[in-house]
């Protein structure tokens, strides 16, 4: 279970890392869409692995990878924005969230399912 204060760190850092993408995401990745959808904390506030959805792009494990490579500065945009709110700035670690891929492939597999055994059409008299 986390903190109150973990959570309340995480909240703000997910909602000012999501601005930092928006605003200066497209300089450095193009066109493409990164939402920040979860943040966890070690409970020191030392480390954050921080959890991303990537849209609008072909490769998602090369975007990551200039996502992690840009950690830097990133930060620093990051830092900017929160540290009048935090004392210490934890180190960020990006993962990508596969969670709403693997939703979209569950769905794909049950309208597979639907299309091979359709409802019975049979009508009551």
């Amino acid at each position: 279970m986390d903190s109150k204060r973990q959570l309340q760190s995480a909240e703000l850092i997910k909602r000012n890392l999501s601005v930092v993408f928006q605003q200066e995401g497209s300089f450095i990745f193009g066109n493409a869409l990164i939402t920040v959808t979860d943040v966890k904390i070690t409970p020191d506030l030392s480390q954050a692995k921080i959890y991303l959805s990537l849209y609008n792009v072909s490769d998602k494990n090369a975007l990551l990878e200039k996502i992690i490579n840009h950690t830097h500065i990133l930060k620093q945009a990051l830092v900017q924005r929160i540290k009048s709110h935090i004392r210490r700035i934890p180190q960020i670690h990006f993962f990508m969230d596969e969670t709403v891929d693997e939703m979209y492939r569950v769905d794909s597999l049950f309208h597979n399912i639907k299309s091979l055994y359709p409802p019975d059409s049979h009508e009551e008299e």
